[in-house]
């Protein structure tokens, strides 16, 4: 997989399932990594704008997913993180990172999503 920002791409390894046709992590998952490392990436933009060192982030996102076609349901995550600063400040950080990570926002929001020929 590579995937591309700004012109920057990456190449990501990501094995295939055992009889060989399609990926071995799926579509929620993904899109469960992608909260996760958007919250991770974000508390530490967040944190430095604050003048606040975090030395470690733990981001555990769950959700389900029925039936297919169905769209997933209780999309629901935690945050723990390290640092030196204040329980308040730590808290306080966690909530505003929460208010403004781009992924959790478009995902509240709702979007179209547009298949192209």
């Amino acid at each position: 997989v590579v995937v591309e920002t700004n012109g920057n791409s990456k190449t990501l390894q990501i094995s295939s399932r055992i009889t060989g046709y399609g990926s071995s992590v799926n579509g929620g998952e993904f899109l469960l990594l992608g909260l996760a490392t958007c919250f991770c990436n974000d508390i530490y933009r967040e944190a430095a704008k604050r003048n606040i060192v975090v030395s470690d982030v733990t981001v555990v996102c769950t959700g389900e997913f029925g039936a297919e076609g169905a769209p997933g349901t209780n999309f629901r995550y935690t945050a723990t993180v390290v640092s030196e600063a204040s329980e308040a400040e730590i808290d306080d950080l966690i909530k505003h990172t929460d208010r403004v990570a781009e992924i959790h926002n478009t995902l509240r929001k709702g979007l179209d999503v547009t298949l192209v020929q």
